[in-house]
Formats: C-alpha cells, structure tokens, sequence
C-alpha cells in the first residue's frame, strides 16, 4: 500500500489534558494535505465485578454530549504513568473501590482518525473499599448493573459510550 510522507507539524493548542497539532503531509499521489490531530497521552478503562457479580458504572455529565452518561470507570494517565497504575489510581477515584486484581485484558485507539489516544482495558476483581478523592472537575454516581443485564444494555444501544462497548467486548470472556 502506498504511504503519506510526513513534512511538518504546527501546535495549534495546548489544554490541560491534551494538545492539538496540525500535520502536513504528502499524499501518496503527491499531494499536500493536512490533518488536525489531538495528542493524548493515553488512559485506562475499567470492568470492576463486585463479589456479588455486579459491574460497577459511573453516571456523569458529559458537556459534549450535552447529557448524562452511564460508563465504566475510565481516566487518563498523568504523564509517563504506567497503564496499571493509572488504573488502580483512577478505580479508587470514580468507584471508591480498589481493586485487589487488575487483568489487562485488551487495548484500542479511541479515535484514530483524529487522536493518538490510546486505552487499555483492565478487569478489575477483588473489590474492597479504599476510596480516593475524585478529581475537583468530576461529580459521579456510581451505579451497580448485573454483568448479564450490563451487556443486554450495550447490545440494545443504552450504553452510547464507546470506550465502555469496547471494554465490556473484549472483557467479556471473562465475565462467565
């Protein structure tokens, strides 16, 4: 398959959690065409089972989306911080809940057409209270949903939020 060449790149803005660039580059045919790309440096998803084999959800607003919405768990990574990390530190933060065993169990671009934003998938099991305070920006409720009405819910279209349909598939194997 033939590639683009990569020319140059400009930042056009820098936020708090990502920035967005523009890249030129060389078409295959040897055009010059650009794309915007934001820069993330990269987050975890969540599939916390409680013992009584419950997924736990957190329901938050989403301006974007201009609603309410129910997802798994999910954070970004502060700076260099390991994926596992990030994950035991952002269960504890959204769920009140650390998890005694983190199993990577798939990873996926969230957009990439658009954004180097990477997740890993983390099976989280062992559940026991041990709450971190949440971040200043978020204001969660957290929602307990039996694995087998969780995924009726995903395959019927009330779980609009990808990050949580992609982890929940590649979580699936293990949910019995």
């Amino acid at each position: 398959m033939p590639s683009f060449e990569f020319l140059r790149s400009e930042i056009l803005m820098k936020g708090r959690a990502f920035t967005i660039r523009r890249d030129y580059l060389k078409t295959p045919d040897g055009r010059e065409t650009k794309f915007e790309i934001v820069e993330h440096g990269g987050s975890v998803v969540l599939v916390p089972v409680d013992p009584e084999g419950n997924l736990l959800f957190v329901r938050q607003y989403r301006h974007a989306a201009g609603m309410d919405m129910l997802e798994l768990p999910a954070g970004t990574r502060d700076n260099d911080e390991p994926y596992e990390e990030c994950a035991a530190r952002e269960i504890r933060e959204e769920t009140g809940m650390e998890a005694g065993t983190l199993k990577h169990v798939g990873s996926f671009y969230l957009a990439p057409g658009y954004s180097t934003e990477f997740m890993r998938v983390f099976l989280a099991t062992d559940l026991k209270h041990n709450p971190l305070e949440a971040d200043e920006d978020e204001f969660l409720s957290l929602e307990k949903i039996p694995v087998k009405e969780a995924l009726r819910m995903a395959e019927r279209g009330d779980v609009p939020d990808a990050k949580s349909l992609a982890a929940l598939l590649m979580a699936r194997p293990y949910l019995g």
